[in-house]
């Protein structure tokens, strides 16, 4: 059983994945799930790969998306792409990053905009 906002994260993942396809992004995987934390999309930007943890929000009464992503979210983030990266690249060396999307809803659920923060969690 879904709840309103399961849907509505998972309304605002989908967006975020066409507005990095529609940037020259690859996705590669969304919702990559490991013991240490998730991600919510995994994309190829040239020749890096960038993980992208996506924020929707309706209204500001709770702060910003960019806002939300606490410290500790942030090292599970970390956590979880060095795991991804050593699964599927093995030893080798790959450039990554991590990027936010957030996506502002106003409070009736229409779309104010995306914003797309590159290297938002410093490695």
């Amino acid at each position: 059983m879904s709840t309103p906002r399961m849907r509505l994260g998972r309304w605002g993942e989908d967006l975020a994945g066409r507005f990095l396809q529609d940037a020259g992004f690859q996705i590669l995987e969304t919702n990559y799930r490991c013991a240490r934390g998730e991600v919510d999309i995994v994309a190829q930007d040239g020749d890096e790969v960038v993980f992208v943890e996506v924020r929707t929000r309706r209204g500001a009464e709770f702060g910003t998306p960019e806002e939300s992503v606490t410290a500790s979210k942030a090292q599970r983030l970390i956590a979880t792409a060095q795991h991804y990266l050593q699964e599927k690249s093995g030893e080798g060396e790959t450039s990554w990053r991590i990027d936010l999307v957030s996506i502002h809803l106003d409070r009736s659920g229409r779309l104010k905009n995306i914003n797309h923060l590159r290297h938002a969690i410093e490695i």
